[in-house]
């Protein structure tokens, strides 16, 4: 069996959770399956750890005047052409985002093949990209529902994913499998990571927060509940790139009158990423949306304890009281006490990072993940 995957964010290029999913679930699979890769040409080699990828560009890039936030969602749309105008001889093409969720249903109607989508956000639920793409929102829904309403089968990262999916689009249940994202546990464990906490210059006890810069992961409440939390605790961001400039200006305007945050503004090193999980006292996910949240397995598996929030796929992750805490959305004040629980505590949040660890190693692996994924498409074929 060949299956192709389509991805906007493969390595080098990866930013989000989607991206995450993409590279771990392809390497796993190709030790089960043939597997391609089609995605964005960023220059990078055509093969990546042992998986065969092929790049593509949007053929708008510089041609185009107009509404830059139009034009972006535009060019998704060519790159989606230009990656099934290479024949495909998958059995099984696989979307992951709306950015490649259209160029799956054309593969299936050009090429006959079979169409798995995997769910790691809506874009009905996610209002707040209409900041960022203005009218391509409208292109951006568009594509993401034809490309799902196109599906042979839908996997969906969480059990409440499985739930909105439902509610936002005609797709009966029978066609909508839980799969759950996964982590590589010895890519992320424990270990003595100050060098890296030297080299950013933080001051412990910390705090860390790994994420996109967007109004959907509640950076500004956990900015709220740090004034809250005891004395000398210090909050590290690691952002990247921000949804908006209007996003990243607010977060500076927020930081000027503060001395205890870190603000990391480029994409971390694998290496300093793993060394920040694992000196961290907490690691925090305030987010308000968050299908599922591979950074709090990632954290978890670094045996660091998790205080987030309960929503969407991360209460089937975090285990409340046991791994970490769970507090409601939105809520900075019992989000203080959550991490103050910890910071003042660190016989507990030593004992919730090692279930944390243990809980990653009986179900969050990508070995296990792949297998599932494997199961599925030889259902459809």
């Amino acid at each position: 069996m060949k299956a192709s995957v389509f991805t906007w964010e493969y390595p080098p290029a990866i930013y989000g959770g989607a991206g995450v999913h993409a590279k771990y679930i392809t390497m796993a699979l190709a030790k089960l399956i043939k597997v391609e890769v089609r995605t964005l040409d960023i220059g990078a080699p055509p093969e990546i750890e042992g998986v065969n990828v092929l790049r593509y560009q949007s053929t708008l890039r510089g041609l185009a005047t107009g509404d830059p936030r139009i034009i972006k969602a535009l060019q998704v749309l060519s790159f989606n052409m230009n990656m099934v105008a290479d024949p495909i001889d998958a059995a099984i093409v696989h979307t992951h985002t709306w950015y490649t969720n259209f160029a799956g249903a054309m593969a299936k109607r050009i090429y006959g093949a079979k169409l798995v989508a995997t769910v790691h956000s809506l874009e009905p639920l996610r209002p707040w990209k209409r900041e960022q793409l203005g009218a391509g929102y409208e292109l951006s829904s568009w594509m993401e529902r034809e490309g799902l309403l196109a599906c042979d089968a839908v996997i969906a990262v969480s059990r409440d994913m499985k739930a909105d999916i439902q509610k936002a689009y005609p797709i009966p249940a029978s066609r909508v499998a839980v799969i759950h994202n996964g982590v590589d546990p010895q890519k992320y464990y424990p270990r003595d990571g100050l060098e890296s906490v030297a080299k950013f210059s933080i001051r412990k006890p910390y705090v860390f927060f790994v994420g996109r810069l967007s109004r959907q992961k509640g950076i500004f409440d956990l900015l709220k509940a740090m004034d809250g939390v005891p004395e000398g605790t210090t909050l590290v961001l690691a952002t990247g790139k921000p949804d908006t400039p209007e996003i990243e200006d607010d977060l500076r305007a927020a930081l000027k009158l503060r001395n205890d945050v870190v603000w990391i503004r480029e994409m971390l090193e694998d290496h300093d990423l793993v060394n920040l999980y694992n000196e961290a006292a907490v690691f925090a996910c305030p987010s308000v949306y968050e299908p599922f949240g591979i950074i709090n397995l990632e954290a978890m598996a670094c045996e660091t304890p998790v205080v987030a929030t309960r929503v969407g796929g991360i209460k089937e992750v975090v285990v409340d009281e046991e791994t970490g805490l769970l507090v409601p959305p939105s809520e900075p004040a019992k989000l203080a006490h959550a991490i103050t629980r910890i910071v003042e505590d660190p016989t507990t949040g030593t004992t919730m990072g090692k279930a944390g660890r243990r809980h990653v190693l009986r179900q969050f692996t990508w070995d296990r993940i792949a297998a599932r994924t494997l199961e599925l498409y030889r259902s459809l074929t």
